[in-house]
């Protein structure tokens, strides 16, 4: 094991951590957001028309932006961020990009593929169950060429937007808090919890309230962070995440969707305690899965985090 232990190497003081996410947060965002604003300066100027108010601050369509192009800006902001992080975290922590991603082996795009691959299955199976089921909830829309191009936007840009979340909270956070306390499952649950507060400004709260959907971002946490301690980096989290949003966006949306794009399906009621039941379902049969794939020691949580003695070979 070396991604977790690689936080012992004398450079995992708070007061880094506090600065780098200040730092690449602001920096990133602001010189991530400006291709955004300049689209929503322009599209308002050329439109001549006053722009609506929306209920979901996601919709770019009020300001006469196409929802696919602006699929691409919303992640431009997450992946300045992510290169000024690493930047940062070479610089205050000496840690490449490797380290944090999994100690400092090549990346397993073997491994971040076959995440991707077995949870979109899995969403697939769950979008055409709940269709089937319920037809008269979802309105198809069906333009394939608008659905072509939102797929390869989707598919070449989201995979940036959840390796950038995924390196901050299952990377970067998760050493920072196993360095502190040495224990497998606080650096597992603490990440989780910030990671569903990150996202409690996102439309989906406002719509369902934060007790009801925290629960759903807060459970996957949890999950990308069991399958990135187990499996001794984050390649796979990466992909699961990937997979998940690209799915989502390319086959279903809501009014209250983050990801405001011209899916399928859209969807007109959400049950988001039901699909709190059906991410735990789905969580426990891709661990299931990927455990007997990659042979997983789950006993591996109880044991406590310790410096490396020596280079541990680590399989590919």
């Amino acid at each position: 094991m070396k991604h977790l232990e690689r936080s012992f190497d004398g450079q995992n003081q708070w007061w880094k951590f506090l600065l780098v996410l200040i730092l690449a947060f602001i920096i990133g965002q602001f010189i991530g957001a400006i291709p955004l604003m300049f689209a929503m300066i322009f599209s308002g100027a050329f439109s001549g028309e006053n722009v609506a108010p929306s209920e979901n601050i996601m919709d770019f369509s009020v300001y006469g932006i196409n929802p696919v192009l602006g699929l691409a800006l919303m992640v431009i902001p997450f992946v300045t961020t992510l290169i000024i992080a690493v930047l940062l975290v070479r610089s205050f922590h000496k840690r490449s990009l490797k380290d944090v991603i999994n100690g400092g082996i090549k990346f397993r795009w073997g491994r971040m593929l076959s995440g991707f691959v077995l949870w979109a299955g899995i969403v697939v199976i769950l979008i055409v169950a709940d269709y089937k089921v319920d037809p008269d909830n979802f309105d198809v829309r069906l333009d394939p060429f608008r659905l072509i191009t939102l797929a390869v936007v989707a598919i070449v840009f989201i995979p940036f937007q959840a390796g950038a979340e995924e390196y901050f909270f299952r990377g970067y956070l998760a050493q920072g808090v196993a360095g502190w306390t040495k224990i497998r499952w606080t650096a597992v649950l603490i990440p989780a919890v910030l990671f569903g507060l990150l996202h409690s400004s996102n439309p989906e709260v406002k719509e369902y309230g934060f007790w009801v959907t925290m629960p759903q971002y807060i459970l996957f946490g949890i999950f990308f962070g069991l399958i990135s301690d187990t499996d001794d980096g984050i390649e796979i989290a990466v992909g699961v995440h990937a997979g998940h949003n690209v799915l989502s966006a390319i086959f279903v949306t809501t009014k209250a969707s983050t990801l405001q794009t011209p899916a399928l399906l859209y969807q007109h009621e959400v049950y988001p305690m039901r699909d709190l039941l059906y991410l735990f379902l789905a969580s426990a049969l891709f661990i299931v899965l990927m455990s007997v794939r990659y042979k997983w020691n789950f006993s591996i949580l109880q044991v406590k985090i310790t410096p490396l003695q020596k280079e541990q070979p680590v399989s590919e």
